[in-house]
């Protein structure tokens, strides 16, 4: 295992690399620049704005000393638009209010939604195993980007429960309606694989062993079905909790929470270089990391895997 996750470290080192050129090549490819407008800069001006940024360089240069910054100073260098900012500053003030709400719905969905398969799985084909799919299918054809207007609407507008925006410094009232919101997809589609799992599981022939042995279905379900039942949703969670940060770009967006989303929009916006680069390397990383625990949680569930 040990072998395992160094060579995926490695790995990781040419995947961001490549990331890197890729995004380099996609930006400058596009007509403009992040210092272009309506009324166009003097020729001086502008040369002496891009050799302040660099910008004069050839390609190759820049995203040498780019990779040269981050790696040995973990600096992803000046924002072009917010001059007073670094990239490293806006990371700093939007990532830990998406991760903080990012990391409560993946623990939202992923108890709600493995309790509602395993309740469906137990119960099939009876009311709470139609109720349960039924949830997890309005569920999953509800994007964030309806839930996030309905819920304003309803909990805000129509019944003044919760505000509808705002950070307050993470209080749990500014918290629910995001959560809810980016987590509820997430949660029917974890439901909906842990059923079908569940299924499969309880009717191996081990599962109908434990049966004519007499142990009590509370016992066979938690200590022998449950483990292996939970392969299919680990190999989901990975993946999972990069969407839930990635797809707070909705979220900032509806409840002006703040988070890294709503700067990744804005820099797209503005053509604000270096902190689409660096948001995109963070959401880069958080990818490769995910899925090396979620591997790695996959072998500690199953004996039988070796990397």
């Amino acid at each position: 295992m040990t072998a395992f996750i160094f060579r995926r470290l490695l790995t990781a080192i040419p995947v961001l690399l490549v990331l890197i050129i890729v995004s380099f090549v996609l930006m400058f490819a596009a007509p403009g620049g992040p210092f272009t407008s309506e009324r166009p800069l003097p020729p001086e001006v502008m040369r002496s704005i891009e050799a302040k940024y660099g910008l004069d360089q050839p390609y190759w240069k820049q995203v040498f000393d780019y990779v040269v910054g981050v790696v040995t100073r973990f600096d992803f260098g000046p924002s072009f638009i917010y001059k007073d900012r670094t990239v490293n500053e806006i990371i700093a003030s939007g990532f830990p209010v998406t991760l903080t709400y990012g990391s409560i719905s993946f623990v939202v969905a992923v108890l709600v939604g493995v309790s509602l398969g395993v309740v469906a799985a137990i119960k099939q084909n009876t009311w709470i195993d139609y109720f349960a799919v039924g949830v997890s299918i309005g569920a999953q054809v509800l994007p964030n980007f309806v839930m996030a207007p309905i819920l304003v609407l309803v909990f805000t507008l129509w019944l003044g429960w919760l505000p509808g925006g705002g950070w307050n410094g993470g209080a749990w009232q500014n918290i629910i309606l995001p959560v809810v919101a980016l987590s509820t997809s997430f949660m029917a589609s974890i439901a909906r694989i842990t059923r079908s799992s569940m299924l499969e599981v309880l009717n191996t022939n081990f599962i109908r062993t434990a049966k004519a042995k007499g142990l009590s279905q509370r016992r066979i379900i938690f200590k022998h079905a449950l483990k292996p039942s939970m392969l299919p949703v680990i190999s989901y969670l990975g993946p999972a909790f990069v969407g839930m940060v990635t797809g707070s770009v909705v979220i900032d967006l509806y409840f002006s929470t703040g988070g890294i989303g709503q700067h990744f929009v804005n820099s797209a916006l503005n053509r604000d270089y270096s902190t689409i680069m660096g948001i995109t390397i963070l959401l880069g990383a958080l990818t490769i990391l995910m899925n090396l625990l979620a591997d790695i949680l996959y072998a500690w569930i199953d004996p039988k895997i070796r990397y």
